[in-house]
């Protein structure tokens, strides 16, 4: 059997306990043989590690963590000294080697960098190396940092081209509601279609008192990963050794028939699914509770450059197209974005910098300024007011300025107009983004591309 990349991220809840931050010993070794049984097996794993901060208040003897920034990051370097030294100690039992990868948003917004840190991931795991990476707190402020390290877990996946993205949790799968405060909460076992997923269950349960993930973060997560084209599984971190046995189950699943996989409607429909209509050659008593989330066909699916432009940088303003423009870029895979599709610029973003490419059509004519809807707002054209609809369809690096593209926003590329150079008085592009430098998000893609709405 073709042996799979996984991998699985912990968050501090999971490695210390959230009062004593004393590191969880008994159940990180269980995670630890759980990896080597992996590896043994032909798996190729990595884990995205929290727990910096936790184990340097331990080592520090405070009960809380600090208000200061410098105090957190001071913290954060003395925890992650000991939070290494931990994971090598609890391997090194088993003769089995890691590698600490310290990044920050800023290590993979260059292109290069990224590349870098993939193709060293990349050649770890070939060695047979078990990688442990965590966002390095130490020198991480809000503008470059991921945010949390489910984040960071799903763009780890995607670096790596992983086919399974474990988020170990304190709860064993997904519910329609928050379990602890409706004991009529139902499991959700399968799930294709994420934002449906969103407007109908209770995500919304914050974070642990020292790590910053909650379950909302995990279907940011799980939307990145299976983006890439990485299945995505919610468990309970408590047990560990359950990885092994659902790694088990669904590629059982997947070597069984792929006419078993779920669709959207048996497996969005009511929030789950039945699993007694599906052969697999693991024994369904056997199976852990867990909620995996499906990647889409491999037509719908994000490409490594792409997968880089949507998640590895940070928009520094937005570009407002019209609708025939995000015809043509969700539809086809060749079009550029030319001038005469602009409407609009929002922000100072430079040149080669990183925008947020916003679809704009006009819903109806108003006769004055109105109720505006989510997602709509009204516009003035002469003496008439429009609602225009909004929607982020991608992001884009630029040929231009914000001010040059305002200046050259409409414009046809006529030789007998003059085009960009009679504007500027240049024309280093004729395009605003061209198509390699341009990523559009796979759900309006493929949203659009089934013809359900603009």
């Amino acid at each position: 059997m073709k042996g799979n990349t996984i991998v699985i991220k912990l968050g501090t809840s999971s490695i210390c306990d959230e009062k004593t931050h004393e590191p969880l010993i008994a159940n990180l070794s269980l995670l630890v043989e759980t990896c080597v049984k992996l590896r043994r097996s032909g798996h190729r794993v990595v884990i995205v590690s929290s727990g910096g901060i936790g184990m340097g208040l331990r080592r520090m003897d405070l009960a809380r963590r600090p208000k200061k920034l410098a105090a957190v990051q001071a913290i954060a370097a003395v925890g992650q000294c000991r939070l290494i030294a931990l994971w090598d100690e609890l391997f090194k039992q088993l003769r089995q080697p890691v590698a600490q990868i310290l990044l920050t948003k800023n290590d993979i917004a260059d292109r290069t960098q990224y590349l870098n840190a993939a193709n060293t991931l990349g050649e770890l795991l070939a060695m047979g190396v078990i990688p442990i990476v965590n966002e390095n707190d130490t020198i991480s402020v809000s503008e470059i940092k991921f945010g949390d390290n489910d984040t960071l877990s799903a763009i780890t996946a995607g670096m790596v081209n992983a086919d399974y993205l474990f988020l170990m949790t304190d709860v064993e799968c997904l519910y329609t509601a928050n379990p602890r405060t409706h004991p009529d909460a139902e499991p959700i076992e399968v799930v294709v279609d994420i934002a449906e997923l969103k407007e109908r269950a209770d995500v919304s349960e914050a974070g642990s008192g020292v790590g910053t993930g909650g379950m909302r973060t995990k279907l940011i997560a799980a939307e990145l990963a299976t983006s890439a084209g990485c299945t995505t599984v919610i468990a309970h971190s408590s047990v560990p050794t359950n990885i092994f046995r659902i790694v088990e189950y669904i590629n059982s699943i997947n070597a069984t028939s792929s006419s078993t996989t779920p669709t959207r409607q048996n497996s969005v429909d009511g929030l789950t699914s039945s699993l007694n209509d599906i052969s697999t050659t693991v024994p369904l008593s056997d199976i852990p509770r867990h909620t995996r989330f499906l990647p889409p066909p491999p037509s719908h699916r994000v490409r490594d450059r792409q997968f880089w432009l949507l998640n590895g940088l940070t928009a520094h303003g937005r570009i407002y197209i019209d609708d025939g423009a995000a015809r043509a870029l969700t539809r086809t895979e060749k079009a550029g974005l030319l001038p005469a599709g602009v409407r609009g610029v929002e922000g100072g973003f430079q040149r080669m910098e990183c925008v947020d490419v916003v679809a704009q059509w006009r819903v109806r004519e108003v006769g004055g300024e109105g109720v505006v809807a989510s997602g709509v707002k009204t516009v003035s054209v002469g003496e008439r007011v429009h609602e225009i609809q909004e929607e982020v369809i991608g992001r884009a690096l630029v040929n231009y300025s914000a001010h040059e593209i305002d200046k050259i926003k409409g414009i046809s590329l006529k030789k007998s107009e003059g085009g960009i150079e009679a504007i500027l008085g240049y024309a280093d592009a004729e395009y605003v983004a061209f198509r390699d430098n341009l990523a559009i998000l796979p759900v309006v893609r493929e949203r659009r591309a089934e013809g359900r709405g603009n």
